[in-house]
């Protein structure tokens, strides 16, 4: 299973549309992360990018991410990929607190963030 995170300075970016880089996370069937990759990120909103579809073909399953908009959470979910929004802090703290269950989606969109990104 492969988990992916948003990063800026390797901390979860709270805006996945905008971050620097994903953090890709291999894990394996014990739930230990065997292997690191770093994806760069498309220019521009993620929602509006291949970057769903492209993190889906490298076998992304699951999104930790800070916050996203509706758009890009029903872009993630419809190749396959689990979001669980509301992180934050260091990306393998907060893969390994995935892995071990103590994270939850908050349930909470980014339409604080002054835009929503539509097709």
């Amino acid at each position: 299973m492969k988990i992916a995170l948003p990063t800026a300075n390797r901390q979860i970016d709270d805006h996945f549309g905008h971050c620097d880089y994903y953090t890709i996370y291999t894990v394996s069937g014990n739930n230990e992360i065997v292997s690191t990759d770093v994806l760069k990120s498309p220019k521009g909103c993620g929602c509006k990018s291949d970057i769903a579809k492209v993190l889906s073909d490298m076998g992304v399953k699951v999104m930790l991410a800070g916050n996203m908009g509706e758009s890009a959470l029903n872009l993630l979910k419809s190749h396959g990929i689990e979001v669980v929004r509301g992180c934050s802090g260091d990306v393998k703290d907060v893969a390994v607190k995935y892995l071990a269950g103590e994270l939850r989606d908050s349930g909470e969109g980014c339409s604080s963030h002054g835009h929503e990104c539509s097709h």
